[in-house]
């Protein structure tokens, strides 16, 4: 089946569909010996496609990666860097291709998915599914609530654009600053650091908690691993689909017990011996016993047992 390049380059693990564009548009991807177009599709499993000379491979050969990374600061978050700073593929000693999604600043910090599944990353990085992005952000001062609405509403950026509303809360103070929490659905590039200039909150810090599902959790700088197997369903969407299939299964499997066991012969001879009422008459229930009466010829101020009673004792004069 022909599939368009870039999303073929992206399930080799390449990147997400948009930056594998930029290696066709460049003319470092070739079909059978020639320079791809934008746009151009192919079959691997009768076409040659080569990335820079190197063949793809077919996509069931591909073993899908998912590792959770605390990218500290510093570090660029690229797989391949274009100088001698030190990227987030090299924290990872592993073999085969990890394209990082979710991208942090170079002085941003927090958790970074890295993976080799194409159409995971697109899913996560396009804007349209509009996956939550949570941050830990400190600010050099302590923002007001005329400050936090207009975060929240969205701010027009020097380009022109603006951003999408977000959810902003305080979390604590900090010095002269204060630490608070943002919710947002984007990233433009520099987003938090731009908003957070533009409302006089210069950005002293920030650290990202979570990706759609995905949790930082107890990782530390420059510490991964790799994700289970339903962080990766839950980072899907397929967990909870998969969840409702096994509950129409067991509905459709489950039969009442009368389907399985022969129904016990009803006995008709109490009912058949009981009395007929009459039209007015109620059936007969059984009443609790009524208490016998208490004995006159029994002396006050004495229990059964021979001991004083202090109620019925006379007051002393």
């Amino acid at each position: 089946m022909q599939e368009r390049l870039q999303k073929l380059l992206a399930q080799a693990g390449y990147g997400s569909r948009r930056s594998c564009e930029d290696f066709i548009v460049s003319g470092r991807v070739r079909v059978n010996g020639q320079v791809a177009t934008l746009g151009q599709k192919a079959d691997l499993s009768v076409d040659k496609v080569t990335l820079d000379g190197k063949a793809l491979p077919k996509p069931e050969s591909i073993e899908l990666t998912y590792i959770a990374l605390y990218k500290p600061r510093n570090v660029l978050s690229a797989a391949e860097g274009q100088d001698d700073r030190e990227t987030v593929r090299d924290l990872i000693p592993l073999e085969g291709h990890l394209y990082p999604v979710g991208r942090l600043d170079w002085d941003s910090e927090g958790l970074i998915l890295m993976t080799n599944d194409g159409e995971l990353t697109n899913k996560l990085t396009h804007p349209r599914y509009g996956h939550e992005k949570e941050y830990r952000v400190l600010v050099a001062r302590k923002p007001d609530e005329k400050q936090f609405e207009a975060w929240r509403r969205g701010v027009v950026l020097e380009d022109g654009d603006k951003t999408a509303p977000a959810e902003v809360n305080f979390l604590s103070a900090s010095g002269k600053g204060a630490w608070i929490r943002i919710v947002m659905g984007e990233g433009k590039k520099r987003q938090i650091r731009e908003v957070g200039r533009l409302l006089g909150l210069p950005v002293v810090k920030i650290i990202r908690l979570r990706i759609g599902t995905l949790k930082l959790g107890s990782l530390k700088p420059r510490q991964w691993r790799h994700l289970t197997e339903n962080e990766v369903l839950e980072l899907k969407g397929e967990k909870g689909r998969m969840a409702e299939n096994y509950s129409q299964k067991a509905r459709d499997n489950r039969r009442h017990p009368t389907d399985r066991l022969k129904r016990a012969p009803i006995d008709r001879t109490r009912t058949a011996d009981r009395p007929k009422l009459a039209p007015n008459e109620r059936p007969r229930t059984h009443e609790k016993p009524k208490r016998a009466p208490a004995d006159p010829s029994r002396k006050p101020g004495r229990t059964d047992r021979g001991r004083s009673n202090a109620r019925t004792r006379p007051p002393k004069r």
